[in-house]
C-alpha cells in the first residue's frame, strides 16, 4: 500500500476526473485508454516474466478497450494472445472501437465466449465490466466471471475487478478474483473496504499522468491513513503528563477483554491506567502486569470518585449488559469526559440512542447493525453509508471496524487498510479500544487519535503475523509491537 495515494474518490468523480483531463489538457480519451493498456501490459511483465501467452476477456464498454489495447501490445511483443469477447465487437463506440480496430490491424484473433469455453493462457486479464456496474451481474457476464474463475492463471484486472462496486467494494451477485488490479486516474474509495481485498489481491495505482490541476477540480470522498508524526516526548515529562485512562467493563467471566484494552493502553503511551470492573476481578487482574490500578466497583457511588480522576474513559470490553452494567454506562456517558464506547457499551447505548460529540464509536459489523436497527447485510452492502449513518446519529467519531475500517467524523471519511484476517479472534477489538483512548489521553484529538488508533492497531498485527502468521494470531500478541510503533 506505500506507493498508493492517499486521496480516494468515488466512481462518479473518477469520471469527471476522466473528463476534466481530457478537457484542461488536450489528451483525448484514446490516450488515455492507450496509457491504461500500457501500465496493464507492463504490470503483466514484470509479476509474471515468464508468461507467453494471454486469455483476453472483453466486455462492452471502455474496459474493453483497455483490453484491446493489452491485446495489440502483448501480440506485437509475441505473445499468444486469446480475446474472448461478449459482444459483437461492431456495437462497441468510440474509443472502444478504435482499440479494437488497431489490435485487428495486428491479425489478432477475437473470439465470441461461450459457456462452455476451454482454453489455455498463461496470464488471464480481466477487462469485462468498469466501475460503472449498478446492478448484480447476470447471463453471460457471471457465466464468464465463473470461467475466470475457475481457471487456474493468474488474473489481473483492468480497473476493478469485473462484478465489485467500486464506490462500496460489495461483490454485485458475483465477481472476478484478481490477483493483481491496476486501477486508473483515481483510486477508487470501494477498493479498500467491504470485500474488495478479497478480490483485488495485489493493488497497484496509475495516474495516467493526470495532473494536480485536474486533481484540483474534484474533491476527494474520503482519505487513506497514513502514520502521522506523533509529537516527541519531553525530556522532562512525568506520568501525569500523558493522562489517565479509566476502563470500565469485566463482568463476571469476562475479565480478559477489559485487561487487553488497559494493557493496550498502556503501551500505546497512556501514563495512567485504572480498571473499574466486579470485584471478583479486582484482586488478581493486575498480577503479570502490575501497572494496571484495579479497583473493584459494585455501584455507581464507588465508581464516580474513578471517574473525576480520569481524562479519558473507556466503557464497554465485557461489561454485559446487567443492571450493574446498565448503571455504570448510563454514570460514565453523564460524566462528559472524552469516551470510547466498544462492545456491550455499544449494545447498550443502542438501547437507548443518544448523540454526543465527545466520544469514539467502535462497532463492529453486528454491533452497528443494532445500533442503525438493521441487519448485518444492510451493513455490509454499503459500509460507508452505514458508519455515516452511526456518525450522523450518535455524533463524534464513528469506526466501523473489519476489512478497510473506516473512521468518519462530520467533516471527514478515512479508510484504514492495515490488518490482516489473523485479526478475526476474540479480543482485538478490547486491544483498539484501549489503543484509541491512550492516544486520547496523550493529547490527540478524537479523529486523529481514531485513525491513528485504527492504524497502529493494524499494522501491530501486521508485523506479528509476519512474525509466526496469521492463523492463531491471539490479541495479546499485539502488545510489543503497539509499544514499539508507537516509537517509530
Amino acid at each position: 500500500m506505500k506507493n498508493l495515494p492517499i486521496t480516494l474518490y468515488r466512481a462518479e468523480q473518477v469520471r469527471e476526473l476522466d473528463r476534466l483531463a481530457i478537457a484542461m489538457t488536450g489528451i483525448s480519451g484514446f490516450e488515455l485508454m492507450t496509457k491504461a493498456g500500457h501500465e496493464v501490459f507492463r504490470r503483466i511483465c514484470r509479476n509474471w516474466p515468464k508468461a507467453q501467452s494471454l486469455a483476453i476477456f472483453c466486455g462492452a464498454g471502455n474496459n474493453a478497450g483497455d483490453g484491446y489495447i493489452i491485446a495489440e501490445l502483448a501480440f506485437r511483443a509475441g505473445f499468444s494472445v486469446n480475446v474472448f469477447s461478449l459482444v459483437s465487437p461492431d456495437r462497441l463506440k468510440g474509443d472502444a472501437f478504435t482499440a479494437y480496430s488497431h489490435y485487428l490491424e495486428t491479425h489478432g484473433n477475437v473470439v465470441s465466449f461461450q459457456t462452455d469455453l476451454s482454453f489455455s493462457a498463461d496470464v488471464i486479464v480481466d477487462a469485462l465490466l468498469g466501475t460503472g456496474l449498478d446492478r448484480p451481474v447476470s447471463g453471460n457476464y457471471a457465466e464468464a466471471i465463473e470461467t475466470i474463475n475457475r481457471h487456474t492463471a493468474p488474473v489481473i484486472a483492468v480497473d476493478i475487478p469485473s462484478g465489485l462496486n467500486a464506490d462500496t467494494g460489495h461483490v454485485m451477485g458475483c465477481a472476478v478474483k484478481a490477483d493483481c488490479t491496476v486501477s486508473f486516474i483515481a483510486l477508487k474509495q470501494g477498493l479498500l473496504t467491504g470485500s474488495a481485498p478479497e478480490y483485488c489481491g495485489e493493488l497497484i495505482y496509475a495516474s495516467l499522468d493526470v495532473t494536480d490541476a485536474v486533481f484540483d477540480r474534484v474533491p476527494s470522498s474520503a482519505s487513506r491513513v497514513v502514520k502521522s508524526v506523533w509529537p516527541r516526548r519531553n525530556r522532562c515529562s512525568h506520568k501525569g503528563n500523558y493522562g489517565h485512562v479509566l476502563i470500565i467493563g469485566g463482568e463476571q467471566g469476562y475479565s480478559g477483554a477489559i485487561k487487553l484494552a488497559g494493557e493496550a493502553a498502556l503501551r500505546i503511551g497512556a501514563g495512567l491506567v485504572s480498571v473499574a470492573t466486579r470485584k471478583e476481578h479486582a484482586g488478581y487482574l493486575n498480577v503479570d502486569r502490575p501497572e494496571l490500578m484495579c479497583h473493584g466497583v459494585e455501584n455507581v457511588g464507588q465508581l464516580r470518585a474513578l471517574l473525576e480522576k480520569a481524562s479519558v474513559v473507556v466503557v464497554g470490553p465485557g461489561l454485559g449488559q446487567s443492571v450493574w452494567a446498565q448503571e455504570l454506562f448510563s454514570a460514565s456517558v453523564s460524566f462528559q469526559k472524552p469516551l470510547v464506547i466498544d462492545a456491550d457499551g455499544l449494545n447498550l447505548l443502542a438501547q437507548v440512542p443518544q448523540k454526543h460529540t465527545n466520544w469514539i464509536l467502535t462497532p463492529h459489523p453486528g454491533e452497528a447493525a443494532r445500533l442503525n436497527n438493521c441487519t448485518t447485510a444492510d451493513i455490509q452492502l454499503d459500509r460507508f453509508a452505514a458508519a455515516s449513518a452511526i456518525q450522523a446519529k450518535y455524533g463524534g467519531i464513528a469506526v466501523l471496524k473489519g476489512v478497510g475500517t473506516l473512521i468518519i467524523s462530520d467533516d471527514e471519511i478515512a479508510v484504514s487498510s492495515t490488518g490482516n484476517p489473523g485479526m478475526a479472534s476474540g479480543g482485538m477489538g478490547d486491544v483498539l479500544a484501549g489503543v484509541i483512548a491512550g492516544l486520547l489521553a496523550q493529547g490527540f484529538s478524537l479523529q486523529l487519535a481514531a485513525q491513528q488508533g485504527v492504524y497502529a492497531h493494524g499494522l501491530a498485527a501486521d508485523q506479528a503475523a509476519q512474525f509466526a502468521g496469521e492463523r492463531g494470531l491471539l490479541a495479546s500478541d499485539l502488545m510489543p509491537y503497539i509499544r514499539q510503533w508507537a516509537n517509530a
